[in-house]
């Protein structure tokens, strides 16, 4: 089985690598732009569609009018317009399904973050990222690449760099292993619960630094947008929603690292998370982030002979798991108490269905 997998390495850049790289953003931000702006105005003033093979049949004389965009790579410039094409090409295909269509916009220095180097141009050694037109950048490589490599990404987030490449493995198709199986029901007061009778604390990472971030955001809106104090302040915004980020990614990992190891049939249920997202607990779903961790568990199944399968939420939390009985029950109540003579949390009740749809949409007994 052929897969894309990326392995992302922090950079360390020098003051005058960290310059050049921020120079290079600009300057693909400005590509992007322009391209934008010119198919939108062949459309709107002579009803004709300007294509990437064109813009990029355009780029050597750009050259010659803008020298300065000879400071970046050939193939990243192409690559800018690719973005382009891509970002039209989504737009027309939410036209065709019907879906609110979301005409491409321009790009402000706050919301343009990366640059690629599709092909050559960059070459990784031990410790070390060659990058054309920028140099040797020091970079941290905590684990080895594999497989077939394909394109290396720059990204900025806030002051850190990062470099992203993306590589074909080849994964071989692991046979199923004889391992317990196990239903999963994720949840605001439990971050997770085992139909094993675990349950897994709900770390709230987001809750926890939103005074500091609070703080950061007062700062920063106290600011003229000319006061020069405003990009420090900025960065201190983007560190704190940085580390709640990196937390919570460090969290799921592990879990889903662990639930995979241990198990192996996973029955979780199919959320619709972006409806559950919408309400008045917006915030503590977004700040669980349970898509990513069934993200997560999706991918290292295929890989580890782990069967997972998504089962219908709907009356998990009110069906008996042991006799079926249906029990209304509202949102505060957290224990499930059946008269056939059944108790226990009601997360983990909820976990034994799912286990048991799970296994029962396999053909399977529990």
């Amino acid at each position: 089985m052929l897969v894309h997998r990326t392995f992302r390495y922090r950079l360390y850049p020098t003051k005058a690598q960290a310059t050049a790289m921020r120079h290079t953003l600009d300057l693909c931000r400005e590509l992007y732009n322009a391209a934008l702006q010119e198919r939108r105005d062949a459309w709107r003033q002579c009803r004709q569609a300007v294509g990437f093979a064109q813009q990029s049949a355009q780029l050597p004389a750009t050259k010659t009018v803008r020298p300065d965009l000879r400071a970046v790579y050939s193939q990243t410039l192409q690559d800018v317009l690719h973005r382009v094409d891509k970002t039209f090409a989504a737009f027309y295909a939410r036209c065709r399904r019907g879906a609110q269509p979301g005409y491409p916009r321009f790009k402000p220095a706050t919301r343009y973050h990366s640059f690629t180097y599709p092909q050559l141009g960059w070459r990784l050694e031990p410790g070390t990222l060659h990058l054309a037109k920028i140099g040797a950048v020091r970079a941290v490589q905590h684990r080895p690449l594999q497989g077939r490599v394909k394109t290396c990404q720059v990204l900025r987030d806030g002051n850190h760099w990062y470099c992203t490449i993306t590589c074909e493995v080849t994964v071989p198709d692991a046979p199923l292993r004889e391992a317990p199986a196990v239903g999963i029901d994720v949840g605001l007061e439990y971050f997770a619960a085992l139909s094993t009778g675990e349950t897994v604390a709900n770390p709230r990472y987001f809750r926890q630094s939103e005074k500091r971030l609070a703080q950061a955001q007062r700062r920063l809106a106290k600011l003229a947008r000319s006061d020069p104090k405003r990009p420090a302040a900025r960065q201190r915004v983007r560190a704190v929603h940085r580390r709640v980020r990196h937390q919570r990614h460090d969290f799921l990992h592990q879990l889903s690292h662990r639930l995979i190891s241990t198990f192996g049939t996973i029955c979780v249920e199919d959320l619709n998370i972006k409806g559950l997202a919408s309400g008045m607990l917006a915030k503590s779903v977004h700040d669980a982030a349970w898509g990513t961790l069934l993200f997560l568990l999706a991918y290292k199944a295929e890989s580890a002979g782990t069967r997972l399968t998504a089962v219908a939420p709907r009356g998990t939390s009110q069906t008996c798991p042991d006799c079926g009985l249906i029990q209304p029950k509202t949102l505060s109540e957290r224990w499930h108490a059946c008269p056939c003579g059944a108790s226990m949390p009601r997360d983990v009740a909820a976990a034994r269905v799912i286990l048991a749809r799970g296994l029962a949409s396999m053909g399977a007994t529990p």
